[in-house]
């Protein structure tokens, strides 16, 4: 089997498996527990608050170790022991460590995903296979929707434990099972491949998660999580209160989001090179507000769907568009996982942030000035990406000096195949000593 092969059943295992539960967990333990909203609304902050904290130090943990088949297979580990800890769980305190488990494995899996592409497949061939990756991702966490839509009738709301339960497991058999030697360690942070003599000392911390551009993502994203984590709750919630069935409605449009992501991801993947990535993140800040809007003045559920499309256009760039960047700002600094878990933790508080001040724009506001209230912070993050230069045009250079980009192709090229061996896409990216000093300079 080839490596990449490994990398697109990790994706596909671990696609689900990320949020633990998700929006099934009020589900379980209210029919289980009898816990009320307000119990499980604590929980699932706590947590989030408590990850989101611990975003950029688990991020930090995988550049230092360098072992990333290792820390996929034990966050994977993680998920599976939280949840199972979850099903006799009834106390708070002991559902509150459950997730908090599952949680910290959920939040270490990203980087540690994206440390093992890097380091498969290069600098180069990054932005197309991170492409495949999340598509591989959505088609996961499509295949779990389905599965738990169909099979709840059958087995009840115990039906999640088990499909998240096999998944992990899968993953971490997918993660244990990788060709040891398709991973490089110096190739996934940019050091020179053919000189592992050559120890150069990666950057401070500090210097690199200033670094203007940085900064600038950050907010960007913060503000389009701030406008998105609410919309399709909210959706739900403006449907039920015309006497529609919400639940089975957000259903659907998860489905309808995610089935739209999987193109759309794949179809970034090999934009990011030819046009650039500042245009990805033009492109998912410019779909947000116009989602804001057709959720604001449609509400006929059909119509509604179009909105949640959108939906799919947005994250699906989005998914590809920020690790690409980050690799672009941090390649060579030896801390480029570090700044992406510290980039996830600032993007989620938005999403933290946006469930509360959505409930409370709806409960002042009402349904259609809520959505328009939340095109405004879709709005500002446009304009963070507007001010933000682009990190790697077709034909350019990182900060390490090398071709940055697999671009301009000649016309009718295939892509680069899947099993093409790793060593070979690393031989396009050698790195001259001390390139990490110049990756984090703003």
């Amino acid at each position: 089997m080839n490596p990449t092969t490994h990398l697109a059943l990790i994706n596909v295992f671990v696609g689900d498996i990320q949020g633990g539960l998700g929006p099934f967990l009020g589900t379980w333990l209210a029919q289980a527990a009898k816990w009320g909203p307000s119990e499980v609304g604590l929980v699932t902050t706590i947590v989030g608050f408590a990850t989101l904290g611990l975003s950029g130090p688990l991020g930090a943990l995988v550049d230092r170790l360098g072992r990333p088949r290792m820390l996929i297979a034990a966050a994977c580990a993680a998920i599976l022991l939280g949840t199972l800890l979850l099903l006799p769980a009834r106390a708070f305190m002991t559902v509150l460590a459950a997730q908090f488990v599952a949680a910290v494995g959920g939040t270490l899996v990203v980087p540690a995903v994206t440390a093992l592409t890097l380091g498969m497949v290069g600098k180069q061939a990054f932005p197309k296979q991170q492409g495949r990756n999340q598509a591989w991702n959505h088609v996961g966490i499509l295949g779990a929707a389905l599965a738990i839509s169909f099979g709840t009738p059958y087995m009840g709301p115990s039906i999640a434990f088990w499909i998240l339960g096999g998944l992990s497991a899968c993953a971490i058999v997918a993660a244990l099972t990788t060709p040891k030697q398709a991973y490089n360690g110096r190739r996934a942070v940019g050091w020179k491949e053919d000189d592992p003599d050559d120890k150069p000392e990666r950057s401070g911390i500090l210097k690199v998660l200033s670094d203007r551009r940085l900064l600038i993502l950050s907010a960007a994203l913060a503000l389009f999580n701030l406008a998105n984590g609410s919309m399709l709750s909210l959706v739900g919630q403006k449907l039920v209160a015309a006497g529609e069935d919400g639940t089975g409605w957000t259903a659907r449009y998860v489905i309808v989001a995610q089935a739209v992501m999987i193109p759309v991801a794949l179809f970034a993947g090999s934009l990011a090179d030819r046009r650039g990535r500042r245009q990805l993140l033009l492109v998912a800040c410019a779909v947000l507000p116009a989602r804001a809007l057709l959720s604001a003045f449609l509400s006929d559920p059909y119509w509604l769907i179009l909105a949640e499309v959108l939906d799919g256009v947005a994250s699906g760039v989005i998914g590809v568009a920020v690790p690409v960047v980050v690799a672009d700002l941090t390649w060579g600094s030896g801390r480029t996982q570090t700044a992406l878990g510290t980039v996830a933790a600032v993007q989620g508080v938005g999403g933290a942030l946006s469930g509360w001040v959505g409930g409370l724009l709806a409960l002042h506001l009402g349904w259609t000035w809520a959505f328009l209230a939340l095109a405004v912070p879709a709005g500002l993050a446009l304009m963070m990406a507007l001010w933000l230069e682009e990190t790697c045009a077709p034909g350019g250079q990182d900060g390490a000096g090398a071709a940055c980009s697999q671009s301009n192709p000649p016309e009718g090229d295939d892509p680069p195949e899947d099993d093409a061996p790793p060593e070979e896409a690393g031989e396009a990216e050698p790195r001259r000593r001390g390139a990490m000093e110049a990756s984090a300079r703003s």
